[in-house]
């Protein structure tokens, strides 16, 4: 998981950021975050659970790329 954040803006309610960090850290290790999700899935109330990633990241050059014509606009279409 990727929030974006430094783990040092963590606010100061949640305790030390390096003990957070590291429970964060053996928790995925562990494989904790895998079992609840697989968990929910499997739970039939949760059907139309949605988990979304708000981060897409991309290279840098990705939207330069040169543009090709579209497939579609080379099909002639039948009257």
């Amino acid at each position: 998981m990727r929030s974006g954040a430094p783990w040092r803006d963590l606010p100061e309610r949640y305790g030390s950021w390096k003990t957070v960090y590291s429970r964060f850290r053996a928790w995925v290790s562990s494989g904790l975050f895998e079992q609840v999700f697989l968990e929910l899935i499997d739970d039939p109330d949760m059907e139309n659970l949605s988990l979304d990633s708000t981060i897409v990241r991309a290279h840098q050059k990705a939207t330069g790329a040169k543009k090709t014509p579209n497939v579609w606009s080379k099909i002639k279409l039948l009257d």
